[in-house]
């Protein structure tokens, strides 16, 4: 990911700050620090939150921390004066108010129509609850013809058809059934009389356009409440690859839904006064801090999801989020307790179950709970129940990529983590995929890759200590001892207590072959 604002480029990949293109000199920590404001631009980013992320959560002053947003706006030729780009919001922290573009894969978009999670310039007009508990609610209208379609007229009916078949199958989605969606035809069909009609919360429509030999397909998802482009893209392929093209669209379409819906609710729900927020909405808030992977946010994410509990004890998602914060705070080391935290993890996952044994997410953390005990099989069962349950679910599609990679079944692995990507691009467990796609090459024995996709997990947004540890070993297998060492000080910087144990428990490697080598990394390492 690049950001660019005023004549500035971030590149987070390749860890620069460019001006006009030159390189200007910056130091790891205020980078890491520019990083992280940017990219929560959206909000303001507390002192304890940029210790965390930048220092690994050590002790520092704010002397210290003064002094990196010093050196930040320096590099960006601002002052505490003027605060063009970062703002300090005394007593609390600082924000990134300049507005920024991000670009992923050389396409640029504005600010807002990058960042799913930005909040809309306009409330939303709220709503009566649709389905259980105020769950997302959505229909999917007939597509739009355009040009000469030919025999393919029935296309723009097929794939919305198949997409409301395939979109009912997520338990926390409420899909507008088709005999009543596709009543709505009109081409200027206006998308807030939609959720008047329909009692819905979101809106995809489309146009399906065939110019030649070539099929165009354009989606876009739409508030109800406001009107607004929650997120749109446009699909493009030979028309005689009508049926591969369909299959790609869905995927990638329920990929999305998957990330954009629960971050718009969250949006929403940041709107509202907080004593008044439903158990969705309190749950969709507990996401955004869970996904920030530190321990502050972890706790404040378990306090909502446990609020969420207590105005809907029945909601299935809010325990399988507790047992997720529960895990994470097994995986990171929050606490010393682990044994503990793996208990309520395993019980918080089975609570959701015994209330919707169908919903993916809700399997997942029940398969997840299984990985810090290193019992892989039990684990991958679960895992594949979520994916059976919900075919694109690129999460639960990701993890059992995980658990095959450590199992040694590296080309398996490969195969799911790659699919994951593909149908997330976004997602806030990007990092660990990438980090996998490594697992899976040392379990193949392409150590020169296992060092590539380590890296670039390492270096992506959320990644955590235990990443870089994975770059420091795939490095070592790679042998490429300068790049080892630089990802064991990142590693001893932000968490000098991690010992080789520590990998190993987060990481249950079930192939011999492939422990020994990375234990011998490790002890190479000096871990």
């Amino acid at each position: 990911m690049i950001y660019r604002f005023g004549s500035f480029e971030l590149d987070l990949e390749k860890i620069e700050l460019r001006r006009g293109g030159a390189v200007r000199p910056v130091e790891p920590q205020v980078f890491a620090l520019l990083g992280l404001l940017v990219e929560n631009r959206e909000r303001l980013v507390s002192k304890d939150e940029i210790v965390e992320k930048v220092w690994g959560g050590r002790v520092v002053s704010d002397a210290a921390i003064a002094s990196r947003i010093k050196s930040a706006r320096q590099a960006l030729g601002d002052d505490g004066r003027a605060q063009r780009f970062i703002k300090t919001v005394h007593g609390h922290g600082f924000r990134f108010v300049a507005e920024a573009r991000a670009t992923r894969g050389g396409s640029a978009t504005g600010a807002a129509a990058d960042d799913p999670g930005a909040e809309p310039a306009t409330a939303p007009v709220e709503q009566q609850p649709v389905g259980q508990i105020g769950r997302p609610s959505i229909a999917v209208l007939p597509f739009r013809l355009a040009g000469d379609p030919g025999r393919y007229a029935a296309i723009a009916d097929a794939l919305p058809h198949e997409l409301i078949a395939e979109l009912s199958r997520l338990r926390w989605l409420f899909v507008t059934a088709r005999a009543s969606s596709f009543r709505l035809r009109a081409a200027d069909v206006d998308v807030c009389e939609v959720g008047r009609l329909l009692g819905v919360r979101y809106c995809l429509s489309g146009t399906a356009e065939i110019a030649g030999a070539t099929l165009l397909v354009t989606v876009a998802l739409a508030d109800t409440g406001d009107g607004g482009v929650v997120w749109a893209d446009r699909f493009a392929a030979a028309v005689d690859d009508v049926h591969q093209i369909r299959t790609e669209i869905r995927s990638r379409i329920l990929g999305e839904l998957e990330i954009r819906i629960p971050l718009h609710e969250a949006a929403r729900a940041r709107l509202a006064v907080t004593d008044n927020l439903d158990a969705w909405a309190t749950y969709h808030l507990g996401l955004q801090h869970m996904y920030r992977f530190n321990r502050r946010d972890n706790a404040a994410a378990a306090s909502l999801f446990t609020r969420a509990i207590a105005l809907a004890p029945d909601f299935a998602r809010a325990h399988a989020g507790l047992s997720f914060t529960h895990f994470q705070t097994a995986f990171l080391r929050y606490t010393d307790d682990r044994r503990r935290e793996l208990a309520d993890a395993r019980r918080c996952a089975e609570r959701g179950l015994d209330l919707d044994p169908m919903d993916p997410f809700v399997n997942f953390t029940m398969g997840r709970s299984y990985w810090l005990e290193g019992d892989l099989d039990s684990s991958l069962g679960w895992l594949e129940r979520a994916v059976a349950i919900s075919p694109n679910y690129a999460q639960g599609i990701y993890a059992c990529g995980w658990s095959e990679s450590l199992a040694g079944r590296g080309e398996a692995g490969r195969s799911h983590v790659d699919l994951a990507m593909r149908l997330s691009p976004l997602d806030p467990l990007y990092y660990a995929m990438l980090a996998t796609r490594g697992f899976a090459h040392m379990a193949l024995g392409e150590d020169g890759e296992a060092a590539q996709w380590a890296e670039r997990g390492a270096r992506a947004p959320g990644a955590h200590p235990l990443i870089a540890m994975i770059a420091a070993v795939a490095h070592v297998l790679g042998g490429d001892p300068s790049r080892a060492d630089f990802w064991t000080a990142n590693v001893r910087a932000r968490d000098a207590g991690l010992t080789a144990a520590d990998f190993f428990r987060a990481f249950p490697m079930q192939s011999e072959a492939m422990r020994g080598r990375v234990a011998k990394a490790l002890t190479d390492l000096g871990f």
